[in-house]
């Protein structure tokens, strides 16, 4: 199989030939669904927190005496039937929403992602992406020629003016290979990867 190769106009400037493991793959949206809802769920950091009826202000003493008010008997200010009352089933910070994702089913799935924007011609490899000074117009004009209004970039190394540039920009994404997640590639329009960081992603997902 075949990418196209870019140059810094965002002209196709040849092919480049990549494994089928990785890039030429059957899409299985049921696996990259399940890869996507654990990811997201596995960065939920779970500090939602509410009262129960022992945790919200209230008071022991009757609010009213027990029969000849016409009103259902009440022994607390704190039942959740109450307004103001604790919850029944509150939500507690140290609830725990991690899904597990075996190794080949994440291996699995972010190569089905990967060829499934291949097909799409959602992907594209360039030669390399750096920039001079930490200045995000640079930037921001290298890739308005190259026609790219939100883009992935995975490049073999982020060095710190490349980081210091993207990172004010708002549809722009520079990471590793390491780092490349399935909902980044799933969001941004186009995936712009490096010569270099594709032999790695080659290594991790083959």
């Amino acid at each position: 199989m075949q990418l196209e190769l870019l140059n810094d106009q965002g002209q196709v400037a040849s092919k480049l030939d990549v494994p089928e493991t990785v890039f030429g793959r059957a899409y299985n949206e049921d696996l990259v669904h399940q890869v996507v809802v654990a990811f997201q769920a596995n960065a939920r950091q779970g500090t939602r927190a509410q009262k129960d009826r022992e945790q919200v202000r209230h008071s022991t003493k009757k609010p009213f005496k027990q029969k000849g008010t016409g009103r259902a008997r009440a022994g607390m200010t704190s039942s959740p039937l109450w307004r103001g009352g604790g919850r029944i089933f509150p939500n507690m910070p140290d609830e725990n929403f991690a899904h597990k994702i075996n190794k080949k089913m994440y291996r699995a799935g972010m190569a089905s992602i990967f060829s499934q924007l291949a097909r799409e011609g959602r992907l594209a490899v360039v030669d390399s992406l750096t920039v001079d000074s930490p200045k995000t117009k640079a930037l921001a004009s290298k890739f308005k020629a190259m026609n790219l209004d939100s883009v992935l970039v995975i490049s073999d190394e982020v060095d710190e003016n490349l980081y210091l540039a993207s990172r004010n920009l708002v549809n722009v994404l520079v990471v590793e290979p390491r780092y490349a997640d399935p909902l980044s590639l799933v969001h941004y329009r186009k995936v712009l990867v490096t010569k270099a960081a594709m032999g790695k992603l080659q290594e991790m997902f083959a």
